[in-house]
């Protein structure tokens, strides 16, 4: 695939076969995300690159607990909403059982935070897809990121006291019938351009 057709067909997967990734694929995922620009090139985003079932696990139970000590208020964001009542009813796998996950956390106090990540996030995902392999943007740490038990665990991964999480990545094959992810461009409603010649 060129360029633009990976990026036209990129799609997020949220079903994922019970298969580790090959090491050296999920090296080129986060090269490319190491390799995203930044702020001033400030390259300061801290990946967590988390392939432990329990950890995961672990993770997703926490995640779950959090969301459904929550209350669900008028405008909320939707997919919050969602996750609220899904966490409530206790069936809530936020990182869809993916094989692995990668975390992305930034200086707390830097301005581009969320954008720097948004771009590693961005270079990972079409990098996936150029690879075979389904992905997924989840924001559920990043509603989190000032939650105490997530920060404790991130903080003994390495996350420091300046730093918070701003968006993971869930990554591995996708669970079809020929194990790729679903690639049919969707067909754009919004986005407008506005042309200024």
């Amino acid at each position: 695939m060129d360029v633009l057709e990976t990026i036209k067909t990129r799609r997020s997967t949220r079903r994922f076969a019970e298969k580790p990734l090959k090491q050296e694929d999920l090296e080129k995922i986060i090269e490319a995300g190491r390799y995203a620009p930044s702020g001033g090139n400030s390259q300061s985003t801290r990946f967590f690159v988390i392939t432990d079932r329990k950890v995961l696990d672990a993770l997703a139970e926490t995640v779950q607990d959090a969301f459904a000590a929550m209350e669900i208020t008028e405008g909320m964001y939707r997919s919050m909403v969602s996750s609220i009542m899904q966490s409530k009813k206790g069936n809530y796998r936020f990182h869809y059982d993916c094989p692995a996950l990668i975390v992305l956390a930034n200086k707390k106090d830097y301005g581009n935070n969320i954008a720097d990540c948004a771009c590693a996030l961005e270079n990972m995902m079409i990098a996936a897809n150029s690879l075979d392999l389904g992905s997924c943007w989840v924001n559920q740490l990043k509603w989190l990121n000032e939650n105490e038990k997530i920060l404790s665990l991130f903080t003994s991964f390495g996350l420091q006291e300046d730093e918070r999480i701003y968006g993971a990545l869930a990554l591995g094959y996708a669970r079809s019938e020929d194990g790729l992810p679903e690639r049919k461009p969707l067909e754009r409603k919004g986005n407008p351009v506005h042309r200024i010649a």
